[in-house]
């Protein structure tokens, strides 16, 4: 199988099998669950989890340091916890908003010309801050790097990324992009590559077009676990490629996330170049290069199949395995969702997540449904009208 081949779709099952839009849906349900989940207990390690949940976190907890959340460091001022989004839905969210806008493909353009506006000027309630707020003031400074080179450095939208700090930003908003293309794994991946040359380089963007691939082979008919880790298989390059390969092998071993903790830190560890104290990056950390990974699409891919597609059992996984989990729950509640539906994703914790960030969670899916569409249907016209025209190139319509 060549590297951009797309994995075949597995076999219809006889059973009823989700809509696009309910797929739609539930992936992006699902991902703004898991980071509300992993919110709170981002960047610690799962004993420390254990020892200050007193057990593993099982459902939407309050802030680390509960009523201090406000002055507390190393996270201070954010209201983590308590069922609030995070930045990976913040930046989902406004991707949604641009493709509404193009009502098409997006490119590194798009985000020059769509993405930095709305998050320098379009004011959204941003539950962390318990406040509206321009996004521009709840990302993190590997995000303001786009609006730094593309608003005010006038950078080439397609090579900004070049010399951001190398991590996960970029492919922690991809779901979309793998949702317009469901079913086209290669399509997906080659989206999110053109679109995060304005956001990233080497590993951060490799694993934006593997995540998106990633979702879009959830939503084809039939799929399983082990088919969406195939199709990012088949695309993946380099360390991104190696860490997925690692990281699911050892997860194929478990059936319990608890169990699985500490074998799948192993195994994304020699590709992971952050180090043990998440907190305290190594020196060559988020640095380019065709050797690493980041860890947190590995580890999402291995507690999809350690939870075997079922949401609480993947999404707790990846919440309770700690160091950037928000983000980890985020694509792998992506993907879960985009595979089962909307039905997938416990609705008590959707409508808790929904009341407490303030966010109509449907509308976003309503949007980008339509969107995908339109997208569909143009792409159909342009492949008909290719088509007709290899044919009369090559006198197969004589």
């Amino acid at each position: 199988m060549t590297p951009t081949q797309d994995v075949p779709a597995p076999a219809v099952p006889t059973a009823d099998v989700p809509t696009l839009d309910d797929r739609i849906t539930g992936s992006l349900v699902g991902a703004a669950v898991g980071d509300a989940l992993g919110g709170p207990v981002e960047g610690y390690t799962p004993d420390q989890i254990l020892e200050r949940h007193g057990g593993r976190v099982t459902g939407i907890v309050g802030p680390w340091n509960g009523g201090d959340w406000r002055t507390a460091r190393p996270i201070a001022p954010y209201h983590k916890g308590d069922g609030h989004v995070t930045d990976d839905t913040l930046m989902t969210h406004a991707l949604i908003r641009v493709y509404e806008k193009v009502r098409g493909h997006l490119d590194a353009y798009a985000v020059a010309d769509h993405l930095v506006p709305e998050l320098m000027g379009s004011p959204v309630w941003i539950p962390e801050l318990e406040a509206e707020a321009l996004p521009l003031q709840r990302i993190f400074l590997a995000e303001k790097w786009i609006v730094t080179r593309l608003h005010y450095g006038h950078v080439d939208p397609r090579e900004a990324g070049a010399g951001n700090v190398v991590n996960c930003g970029a492919a922690m908003y991809m779901a979309p992009v793998g949702l317009v293309n469901a079913g086209h794994p290669a399509a997906a991946y080659a989206e999110a590559i053109d679109l995060t040359g304005a956001h990233q380089s080497s590993y951060g963007r490799e694993a934006a077009g593997v995540f998106a691939a990633a979702v879009a082979a959830a939503c084809a008919p039939g799929a399983t676990p082990e088919s969406v880790v195939a199709a990012a298989l088949s695309l993946a390059k380099d360390g991104t490629r190696a860490a997925v390969e690692a990281v699911t092998e050892v997860a194929r071993g478990h059936r319990d996330f608890e169990s699985a903790l500490d074998p799948l830190r192993r195994a994304v560890a020699p590709f992971d170049s952050v180090g043990p104290d998440y907190r305290s990056p190594s020196l060559g950390a988020r640095r380019p290069s065709r050797l690493h990974a980041i860890e947190e699409l590995p580890v999402a891919l291995g507690m999809l199949l350690v939870g075997g597609g079922d949401f609480r059992r993947t999404v707790l996984g990846a919440v309770n395995y700690g160091r950037d989990c928000d983000s980890i729950a985020t694509m792998a509640g992506a993907i879960v969702g985009a595979l089962h539906g909307e039905s997938g994703v416990p609705s008590e914790w959707a409508k808790r997540v929904a009341e407490a960030s303030r966010l109509d969670l449907h509308a976003p899916a309503r949007a980008l449904s339509t969107v995908a569409r339109e997208i569909f249907a143009r792409d159909t016209a342009l492949r008909r009208a290719h088509e007709s025209a290899f044919a009369t190139l090559t006198g197969a319509d004589r």
